[in-house]
């Protein structure tokens, strides 16, 4: 991460994970966050956040252990497969929140994808192509 994006501290980040507003000078590092090459980790791990608390909660419930257990597994299944169906909707909407327009995280996200894969192919072409 670039040295001048201001990292929030844990108690902002956590806000942030459950789907709050950072204040204005985190504004930079939240598109690095949703648009850097580890945005979908970035992701499960905020979902984890969400998904963590609720399913400890869960195995309190009165009830035989095997059935929380059961219903934590779906839970757990269910929300990390629904969060990762709409990971991209959902950090799109983090930037519009933070006063970036819809589309600007799959759009860089693009364009580096676009730039690694470039990268890769001239070093294909330059190693495996090249004519003497």
């Amino acid at each position: 991460m670039p040295g001048h994006l201001q990292r929030p501290r844990p108690h902002r980040w956590l806000w942030y994970a459950l789907g709050g507003r950072l204040p204005e000078r985190y504004r930079e590092w939240v598109l690095h966050d949703v648009t850097c090459s580890t945005w979908l980790w970035r992701h499960g791990l905020r979902t984890t956040f969400l998904v963590g608390p609720l399913s400890a909660l869960w195995l309190l419930l009165p009830g035989p252990l095997g059935l929380r257990l059961s219903l934590v597994l779906l839970a757990v299944l269910v929300g990390y497969f629904y969060s990762f169906a709409f990971a991209e909707e959902n950090v799109e909407h983090r930037l519009a929140k933070h006063g970036y327009d819809y589309g600007d995280g799959r759009r860089i996200r693009a364009a580096a994808k676009a730039e690694a894969e470039a990268d890769v192919r001239e070093r294909y072409l330059a190693r495996y192509r090249h004519t003497d």
